[in-house]
Order: C-alpha cells, then structure tokens, then sequence
C-alpha cells in the first residue's frame, strides 16, 4: 500500500511518520539524516526549526527517499555517502558500503608503518578507497597503490581521493595482485569478499543491494582470500605485512592459508564487538 505525506508538513511530523515506518531501531535516526539530507541542512537545524514547513517539492522528494528504505535500500546508497574513519566517502551501487569494522584492519595496518620514512603500501579491491585513503591520510608519506576490477568502483574511489586532497594515491584496474606486477610492498591489506555463495544473508537487508562480486567468494567464501594470501609473498618487501579482513567464524581457516603460505608470526585480531575479523601475518 502507497503511503504519501501531507503536501503541507512540518520537519517534526515528516519525521516522526517515517520513524514509524522505517525499519528497525534506527527509524528516526534514519528519518533525521535522509530529511537533512533532502533539505541540504545539519541534523541540529532539523531540532531548531522543528516546526517549520518544508517545500512540497522536498516533501515530495523525501516521501520517495523513505519508500526505498522502506523497500530496504541501505541508507548510505539513498545518501550518496558513508562515514568512515575520519571522512565522509562517497559511495555507488558498483561499491561495498563501508563497515566501521574495517577501520580495526586500518588501525593494525598504521601499527605496522613507520610515521616517518617512504613506505609502500598497497590495498587490494579497494572500492571506494576506503581503507588506502584512510591510510594515505594518517601516513603522508606513504606510496599507496590500490587496487579494484571494477572501473565503476575506480572512478568512485578516484572521485573521493580528489575530495579528500588525497591524489598521489594511485589507483590500477585489475583483479587482486595482478596490477603489482614485478613490485614490492611493506604493508599489502585487503577487504575482500568473504560470505559463502549460498549465505542465506545475501538475500537479507542492505546485502541485497550491494555488489555480490564484492561479497561473495565461493563455496565457502574462502577463494579469493586463498588467491590473495597465496600470491602476496611475492610482492612483500622482507619484513612486510599482510593484513585481510574476513568473517567472524574464519579466523582459523585464514591462518591456515597465512601459514601454508609461509607467513610468520600469524595472529588473528579481534573487532570491538569481541569477533574474530583480521588475520595478519609477516614474510
């Protein structure tokens, strides 16, 4: 059943009707950040002109952005964009939305950098940048070089470096290690698809709307990390890292690849909700 708003709404009673109607636990606050972003405001000037009325035209526009989170469009696709670290990403359809969880791969990748010194680092299926822009960020003087097979995702990650002021930060077009061809790297990190091709969670909530190639990898989502793991020695400086992100329940399976790899001094690291999820090892 279609549900429209009263042409003639005040910012308190748009969202208060689309709390009740939006999913979960965050309704309002998802009410709040699509209606600010509908107006092109703070979320503080939503508080201070509660009781303003908004434009049909931004009513109308509002009425459409809630119907497809309705339908369970994630907010970050409706919003163009995505938190993460200390910047806001731009973020496509042809991308993975960035999970907070990510940054705890970022943080034990900056462990492993010098602050001072040319480093060479390379990230691995990138997307949106994410993780070689936040590290680029915290280390100026680092070489980052990141990686993706989508050109779609490239041109999003491009668009985002420019943004941040982040250009040295090169971007190639292939699949995995392939465009570090003949090259070397202190530190390699890498987010890449994890969930086992028949996860019934791929049919559930924002996953649907997310690029499969980007979360998907076989049987037991565990191919393209054996691909990365296996292949990584030989772009590693001796002494170099690497780092990937995976699922809660594949920490031992990882560090088994880490070890038949040759890999020292393997470890899993946990996320700040207690869950196995970065698996790091050393040349």
């Amino acid at each position: 059943m279609s549900h429209s708003f009263p042409v003639s709404s005040t910012v308190a009673n748009l969202v208060a009707d689309a709390a009740q109607r939006l999913p979960l636990d965050e309704g309002r606050a998802e009410a709040e950040r699509l209606l600010a972003h509908v107006l092109g405001v703070g979320l503080t000037w939503l508080y201070v002109h509660r009781d303003d009325l908004v434009p049909p035209d931004r009513v109308a526009t509002f009425e459409e952005l809630v119907a497809r989170r309705v339908a369970g469009e994630p907010v970050a696709y409706l919003l163009g964009q995505r938190g993460f670290w200390r910047f806001d990403l731009q973020v496509t359809s042809a991308t993975l939305i960035p999970r907070p969880e990510t940054e705890r791969l970022v943080e034990l990748a900056l462990e492993r950098l010098p602050v001072s010194g040319e480093v060479r680092v390379a990230d691995l299926g990138t997307g949106t940048g994410a993780i070689a822009l936040a590290i680029a960020h915290e280390r100026p003087q680092a070489r980052v070089v990141a990686t993706d097979a989508s050109e779609q995702a490239l041109a999003v990650a491009r668009i985002n470096a420019r943004a941040l002021g982040l250009e040295r930060v090169e971007f190639r077009a292939g699949d995995w290690l392939g465009p570090l061809a003949g090259e070397r790297f202190d530190v390699i990190a890498s987010n890449p698809p994890y969930i086992a091709d028949d996860d019934a969670h791929l049919a559930q909530g924002d996953l649907r709307f997310e690029p499969r190639t980007a979360l998907a990898s076989g049987a037991d989502g565990l191919d393209d990390l054996r691909r990365i793991v296996a292949g990584a020695p030989a772009h590693l400086k001796p002494g170099g890292w690497l780092l990937v992100e995976h699922g809660w329940d594949q920490g031992g399976s990882v560090r088994e690849l880490f070890e038949r790899a040759g890999f020292e001094a393997v470890v899993t690291e946990r996320d700040w909700e207690q869950r196995d999820r970065v698996t790091l090892g050393r040349v």
